[in-house]
């Protein structure tokens, strides 16, 4: 039985949803996960989430009768609901700079390396097609790796949901789009987020996650 005040996270393995995890972690609020596995041959989420909100996929969390799906609403909610930890600092080009990188994470840099994720997996038309897609990764990375060269953190000297919400294409972008060594200031935030404590209880508590 869940405790009252307690948030649900309905976590996929492998998923964006791990971030919404360390998040939690970082931030102390209590939680309960609820696991599901993809399906083996397809790698999709399973149908058991359709029954926790239409859309069928993850992450999800229900919290005092609420059911809230999209990982950078999902951010944004815990923010507040932590009294603004995570948030951006008052100095506005910080503001900004967080507004950004909290929405391009998923509406500018995961699809072409969602893209090359399928593409890879298309013999031979797929690996011509890849040759088209890589540039525009290639782009975001050196992108992100002249942000990361010029501060510690996305939005500015501290983490925030920002840094939270860009783990997952770059951790995504180390396996499958070429991020290496080659660019050492996104790697070396990967490294640093990887090594915080928060990070790691996280993972010990979602489960297989091949990214990190």
């Amino acid at each position: 039985m869940t405790i009252p005040g307690t948030i649900i996270v309905h976590h996929l393995e492998n998923s964006r949803s791990q971030r919404i995890l360390w998040m939690l972690e970082e931030l102390g609020l209590p939680y309960e996960i609820k696991r599901y596995e993809r399906n083996k041959q397809t790698m999709l989420a399973p149908p058991e989430l359709k029954k926790v909100h239409p859309l069928g996929k993850s992450p999800v969390i229900e919290d005092d009768g609420r059911v809230i799906v999209e990982t950078g609403a999902i951010c944004e909610y815990l923010v507040e609901k932590a009294d603004g930890r995570l948030g951006p600092s008052g100095h506005r080009e910080s503001v900004l700079r967080y507004r950004q990188f909290l929405h391009y994470a998923e509406g500018s840099m995961m699809p072409p390396l969602l893209l090359l994720l399928i593409l890879g997996r298309i013999p031979f038309f797929g690996k011509k097609a890849i040759k088209r897609v890589q540039p525009m990764a290639d782009a975001h990375l050196d992108y992100v790796e002249s942000e990361l060269a010029s501060r510690p953190w996305f939005a500015g000297d501290e983490m925030t949901a920002a840094d939270i919400m860009m783990s997952f294409p770059l951790e995504a972008a180390r396996g499958r789009a070429g991020l290496n060594e080659s660019r050492p200031a996104t790697i070396a935030w990967l490294n640093k987020i990887h090594a915080r404590p928060a990070y790691q209880t996280a993972l010990e508590k979602g489960g297989p996650y091949a990214y990190a």
